[in-house]
C-alpha cells in the first residue's frame, strides 16, 4: 500500500531558488520527510499545528504565503502550471491550448477554472498566460542565444510577426528595443 502524503500550497514560489531557500530553511527548522516543488510542499505526512505555525512564519520570512483557501490553493495551481510550462520547460503539453492543459491536469472544467480566477485575480488566465509570456519572452531576448523567430515557435506562438504585435501591445516597445534598453520584472509579481 502506497504511503499517503500532505501536501500544502504555497504563494509566490515561482522559480528554483525558491525551491532551494525553502528546502535549506526547512532543514534548518529540522523538518523531515518533504519534498518541495514549484508551488507546494509536501510531507510524507501530516504536520502538526505547531509545524505548520512554523511552517507559516518560515515562508513569510522569504516573501511566500502558505495557501489554506481552497479557491486560492486552484488559482495557485493553475499559476504553477502556467510557469512550469512557460519558464521551465518542464511540462511541456501535446496540447494545442491551455484550457485542454488545466483541465486535464487540474480535473476541472476549463469554464469552472476561468471563472475562479477571474475573480481571485481579477484578470483572466489568458492575461495570465500572455504575461507570462512575454517575461519569457523578455528573458529569452536578454540572453541573445535565440532570434524571435526561434522564439516565437518555442513558446508555440502561430507567428514571429503574432509574437512581435503581441509584444508591443504588452510592453510599450519593440523586441529589439527591448533588447538594447530593457528590464525584467520579478515572476511572483507578474
Amino acid at each position: 500500500m502506497e504511503a499517503s502524503t500532505y501536501e500544502i500550497s504555497v504563494k509566490n514560489m515561482v522559480c528554483d531558488r525558491c525551491i532551494k531557500v525553502v528546502r535549506q530553511e526547512l532543514y534548518k527548522y529540522r523538518f523531515t520527510s518533504f519534498d518541495v516543488e514549484l508551488g507546494k510542499v509536501i510531507f510524507d505526512s501530516p504536520i502538526t499545528d505547531e509545524e505548520k505555525s512554523l511552517l507559516r512564519q518560515i515562508l513569510e520570512k522569504e516573501g511566500l504565503q502558505l495557501l489554506e483557501n481552497r479557491d486560492k490553493i486552484i488559482v495557485n495551481n493553475i499559476k504553477t502550471l502556467v510557469v512550469q510550462n512557460i519558464h521551465h520547460n518542464k511540462c511541456k503539453p501535446d496540447y494545442q491550448n491551455y484550457s485542454d492543459y488545466l483541465s486535464d491536469n487540474l480535473g476541472m472544467e476549463y469554464s469552472q477554472l476561468s471563472k475562479l480566477f477571474s475573480a481571485v485575480e481579477s484578470r483572466s488566465i489568458e492575461s495570465f498566460v500572455i504575461a507570462q509570456k512575454i517575461e519569457r519572452v523578455k528573458e529569452l531576448l536578454k540572453y541573445g542565444e535565440m532570434t524571435l523567430c526561434q522564439i516565437s515557435y518555442e513558446l508555440n506562438y502561430s507567428s514571429p510577426q503574432h509574437l512581435s504585435r503581441q509584444f508591443k501591445q504588452v510592453t510599450g516597445v519593440t523586441a529589439s528595443t527591448f533588447k538594447r534598453e530593457g528590464k525584467r520584472v520579478k515572476l511572483d509579481t507578474i
